[in-house]
């Protein structure tokens, strides 16, 4: 059999390897694992050492040689997204600008129920373009592993639909899509009782999911107007007996969905905009990692989640971007982060970090995120020659490189 080649490539201005930095809590300039004019070697997709480049060379039988000033980090992970969608949503934001808050609009037939209307309305190969062509943007802007949920078909066939969709795409797009289920976005028209809905998913959809394979995770929007805390934790229970790995919409607009997470186990509590002090301690104190959503608050006009808050408290906190049609429609991974890093006081590597190894955390994965021996080769490179400028420039300055599995897609 063929030995694999081991490849190098460099050499870089800086590496960020992120290598020894913490899960959680706050993290200081240190947690960079900066190596300057270092290279990675590669070998069958995974890294096989990182440090000088010189060193490295003669231990390489290819070499991918690097032009000019380059900063190198981890493939980004957006660990929450909603890209499985059809139509727009613009008559919902014209009405919010107008004065109209995001429940109004749900609650008169607009929002989420709009999405669902639109997204029923597209087939199966439709969905798939688009869930292809919206994952193709965010690899381009340095994004490897993308979390899609479904929960715009609000019924059994059409979250197939949904799924089967993502599915397809993932075969098509070099990043890694993760699938969610999310049939406990809201309750349907269809019914008119939120427990007998989701009773009705968990007894129809779950034992598919399974037999199909389509998913392991499954979350519920536990909010006004949604479902609330007891409704959720049933359902959530439900959901670990059918052995899904679960996460929570949480405290988007009131507390207690972040109880409910951390009570039922779930991996992440995503939004946390309206999370309380005692909420903070709570997740602190769990496994469960604290997913704040920036392109929400910018979508709605409202305040950030309590990033600064949830870190020195002590918390694994992950920053995705709620790629939807209706909140948060922006989808850049780099502009949120920065954003929210400057009104939130977040140093650069608690950036980096919810948007690499954290997130990867809050889908349960261990295998990418930091550039260290054993880690999977998803890379991306910014023709900087200072890590300060990739935020300092709120997300404007993008990869020009990336590579997933070790090899180079962008």
């Amino acid at each position: 059999m063929k030995r694999p080649q081991k490849r190098l490539i460099g050499p870089f201005k800086e590496i960020i390897t992120m290598a020894e930095a913490s899960q959680k809590g706050a993290l200081a300039e240190d947690a960079l694992g900066l190596i300057k004019k270092g290279g990675v070697l590669i070998e069958d997709g995974q890294i096989l050492e990182v440090g000088d480049y010189k060193s490295l060379k003669n231990k390489a039988d290819q070499t991918e040689l690097i032009k000019g000033d380059h900063i190198l980090m981890a493939g980004l992970i957006d660990s929450h997204t909603h890209i499985c969608f059809g139509g727009s949503r613009a008559g919902d934001y014209a009405q919010r600008v107008a004065g109209k808050t995001y429940q109004e609009i749900l609650k008169n037939g607009g929002g989420i129920h709009d999405s669902v209307n639109k997204t029923r309305a597209a087939s199966e190969s439709e969905l798939t373009d688009l869930v292809k062509m919206r994952a193709k943007r965010h690899l381009e802007e340095g994004v490897t592993t993308i979390e899609v949920k479904s929960g715009y078909g609000l019924s059994v066939d059409e979250e197939l639909k949904m799924l089967q969709a993502i599915q397809s795409a993932n075969a098509l797009v070099p990043a890694d899509l993760i699938s969610t289920c999310l049939a406990a976005h809201v309750c349907p028209k269809e019914f008119d009782n939120h427990e007998a809905y989701l009773n009705h998913i968990v007894e129809n959809l779950f034992p598919i999911l399974k037999e199909k394979d389509l998913t392991n995770r499954i979350d519920i929007f536990t909010e006004d107007g949604a479902f609330d805390t007891n409704l959720s934790a049933k359902y959530l229970a439900q959901a670990k007996e059918a052995g899904f790995e679960i996460t929570v919409h949480a405290d988007q607009f009131t507390s207690g969905g972040t109880q409910v997470a951390v009570e039922a186990g779930a991996v992440s509590a995503d939004h946390l905009e309206a999370t309380s002090d005692e909420d903070v301690k709570l997740l602190a104190n769990s496994e469960t990692v604290a997913t704040v959503l920036p392109g929400a608050s910018l979508g709605l006009g409202m305040h950030y989640s309590p990033a600064r808050k949830l870190l020195d408290a002590g918390c694994c906190l992950a920053i995705a971007t709620d790629w939807n049609p209706g909140s948060a429609p922006m989808g850049d991974l780099l502009i949120q982060t920065a954003l929210m890093g400057a009104a939130e006081k977040l140093s650069i590597p608690e950036c980096i970090a919810g948007i690499t190894f954290r997130a990867a955390k809050a889908l349960n994965l261990s295998d990418r995120g930091r550039i260290k021996t054993g880690q999977i080769a998803d890379l991306i490179s910014f023709p900087v020659n200072d890590h300060r400028e990739i935020f300092y420039q709120q997300g404007k300055i993008k990869p020009d490189g990336v590579w997933k599995n070790g090899t180079r897609v962008v």
